[in-house]
């Protein structure tokens, strides 16, 4: 029986995934084998012998102690893409918001509750519509950075909306290139795509080499009047040399999903609070995705969108049930698969199938065995030394 603890409120489509009759799913479960939760701050007190594997059903994951979950073998998964659709159509309603003069027009409409005649009101919104007249998106430059699952569909929308898009992304993966649109014009400099746009939209994770990246030195190769669009981490834009670029009109508006303090009450400023993935369906989405990769994990060792994992997927015999799968994660050192199969060797156990991978300093194995080791193996095995876990499934 496999134990999972939840944090926040968790999608019931999500935790249909998980059969009855082989999960114990629920916020009360102590001593858990996983943990799933959305953006509850995960203390790294939880994160012990026991735990197998931590579950975000969303992109990104700076409320887990990733660092504490790779030194003790536990795996990290997110969803990317899962809450894609939700973002894009933020990030069009951004761009329709700063261009045109919806939001004063609502506030100036909505505040003329003394005109009774109809005649009269009317006749106001017509001498008055001017001062809120905007401009069309179609025709316009829209550079986006960042071209992953999110990124690539807003390049799509854009186009599809009559916009010239171009992009960047020095990270760019195959399934990534395959997904975007051939419209999409590949711009290799930052500072030339920057300074080339009219509207710019961030699509990025962040690390230290995304953090601060929109800096003054940014800001300085933009055109005067350029609209930035920030529904990806409010660390990639630097709070300083932001204001700056406000003050000076180089930035005309700055749209965001993460509300700042000195920004508040400004009128070149529109913030929302970080309703980029809060939809239904994104919460949907992001359920199911991270449920069935923690299931797949937990059943048969397979990893698919970890974040401090290799990727690893090994088909499982059609007698899977006649043999047994070891699953072990070890430091990233020579020799190490070398010492393991030796202890099954002594144990004249047969090696049927196996997968190796690794990513920085972890290395993840799963080998498929014709029979059962003893638990004096399994000891031998997680006793060696840079062993970090050993499951057996």
């Amino acid at each position: 029986m496999h134990r999972i603890q939840t944090f926040n409120a968790i999608s019931n489509l999500g935790l249909e995934r998980f059969p009855s009759e082989q999960y114990e799913v629920g916020a009360e479960i102590n001593e858990a084998d996983a943990i799933m939760l959305r953006s509850h701050k995960l203390d790294p007190k939880l994160i012990n012998g026991q735990l197998k594997a931590v579950a975000r059903a969303g992109a990104g994951v700076n409320n887990i102690p990733v660092g504490e979950c790779t030194e003790h073998g536990v795996v990290v998964f997110n969803t990317p893409g899962a809450n894609a659709n939700a973002v894009k159509e933020l990030v069009l309603c951004g761009l329709l918001l700063a261009s045109r003069g919806i939001i004063p027009g609502i506030d100036f409409a909505s505040t003329q509750t003394e005109i009774s005649d109809y005649g009269e009101l009317s006749k106001l919104m017509e001498q008055e519509k001017k001062q809120f007249k905007g401009k069309e998106i179609a025709g316009k430059t829209l550079s986006v950075i960042g071209l992953g699952a999110i990124g690539s569909m807003v390049a799509d929308m854009a186009i599809s909306m009559g916009m010239n898009v171009q992009g960047y992304d020095p990270a760019l993966s195959v399934e990534a290139a395959w997904r975007l649109p051939s419209q999409v014009k590949r711009i290799e400099n930052l500072n030339a795509l920057v300074g080339s746009s009219d509207f710019i939209s961030l699509h990025l994770p962040v690390l230290d080499s995304t953090r601060n990246l929109i800096d003054v030195n940014m800001f300085a190769s933009m055109r005067e009047g350029t609209c930035l669009l920030n529904f990806a981490r409010d660390e990639i834009v630097d709070s300083e040399a932001l204001l700056a670029a406000l003050e000076s009109g180089k930035l005309s508006t700055y749209i965001s999903d993460f509300p700042r303090p000195e920004l508040m009450g400004r009128d070149d400023v529109i913030s929302m609070p970080h309703i980029g993935a809060s939809t239904t369906e994104a919460e949907e989405n992001c359920a199911v995705m991270a449920a069935d990769q923690l299931r797949d994990f937990l059943e048969n060792g397979n990893i698919k969108n970890s974040v401090n994992f290799p990727n690893l997927y090994l088909d499982r015999d059609v007698n899977a049930d006649k043999c047994t799968r070891l699953a072990i994660c070890n430091k990233n050192v020579p020799k190490m698969l070398g010492q393991i199969l030796s202890v099954l060797a002594d144990q004249n156990i047969n090696v049927i199938d196996m997968l190796n991978k690794s990513r920085e300093e972890i290395a993840y194995n799963l080998i498929d065995l014709e029979s059962t080791p003893s638990q004096e193996a399994i000891t031998a095995i997680a006793n060696i030394e840079d062993v970090v876990k050993v499951t057996v499934l």
